[in-house]
């Protein structure tokens, strides 16, 4: 089965300090600096060749500020980027990221990013594409509450990953059995954003024993949950890979599947900050 995969973005912030100088009024504030990458996720349709998005501005909210600052709009909004660039989503690969620039912010707690996509489209493998639209997707922008929320510190960094769901942005239309199928998608970007700093990560392969052969399983879903919350998913690549960023510290319960094969379900999964998790999976066919 062939997979794909879909983006992630990371907000990685590098504290410096600075003063400024407001009309009559001497403000010191220090800042920080936000340097905005892409990186993978899952996309599960193997007729689908490209889901791209076209971002044009992203803006963090800082939490009650307290100096005088003029990057700040007025609602306490600083802006990280802006511009316009179109990422085709499936391009990127689990734990790699795409640096997107980076911007000065004051320190602070900021809590959450306003994301403004512009449109999205859809290319599938038959050469059939779709532009798709977001309402106020441009104009209002995609408010997303940061968990937990980042504390930037003079002289400290953190990272803040903003996790674009693709399988749920892009909601097939029509006979999703073909590729002639297809009539369209719908398109409403679904994203998670977490504090990078208080998060770990999750990791492994799926394997299964073929003819007395360990063979790498492709394709299989590895989903997180919290309780029983979705928390997020990722799809195994054709080594049997798989990589979860983003995840805050604590246990959950981590289950893998795929086509053929039985589900497997691991509770008690130890997620630590700032660590890496191994988690590997060994299927069992039907």
């Amino acid at each position: 089965m062939k997979t794909y995969k879909f983006a992630l973005l990371v907000l990685a912030f590098a504290i410096t300090g600075a003063c400024s100088d407001y009309g009559n009024e001497l403000s010191y504030v220090n800042y920080g600096k936000i340097a905005v990458k892409l990186t993978d996720a899952p996309f599960p349709y193997d007729y689908v060749s490209e889901a791209n998005v076209t971002i044009s501005k992203i803006d963090a909210r800082l939490k009650n500020p307290e100096s005088i600052d003029n990057s700040l709009d007025e609602s306490g909004f600083v802006t990280l980027f802006e511009g316009e660039t179109k990422v085709n989503l499936l391009t990127l690969t689990n734990g790699i990221t795409k640096d997107m620039g980076e911007a000065e912010v004051p320190v602070g707690t900021y809590d959450l990013v306003r994301i403004y996509v512009k449109d999205g489209s859809v290319l599938l493998t038959d050469g059939t594409s779709y532009d798709l639209t977001v309402p106020s997707g441009d104009q209002t922008g995609i408010k997303v509450f940061i968990k937990p929320s980042i504390e930037v510190v003079t002289q400290l960094s953190s990272d803040l990953l903003l996790d674009f769901d693709v399988s749920m942005s892009f909601v097939p239309k029509g006979n999703t059995n073909s590729v002639s199928g297809i009539t369209g998608f719908n398109f409403k970007p679904v994203i998670r954003a977490s504090n990078m700093s208080e998060a770990g990560t999750l990791s492994g392969i799926a394997t299964a024993m073929i003819d007395d052969v360990v063979v790498p399983v492709e394709g299989a879903t590895v989903s997180v949950f919290a309780g029983e919350t979705l928390v997020t998913s990722a799809f195994t690549d054709e080594t049997g890979g798989y990589t979860i960023l983003g995840l805050e510290g604590g246990n959950y319960t981590v289950t893998a599947e795929a086509m053929d094969y039985g589900m497997l379900s691991v509770v008690e999964v130890p997620i630590v900050v700032a660590n890496e998790t191994t988690l590997d999976f060994e299927l069992i066919s039907n």
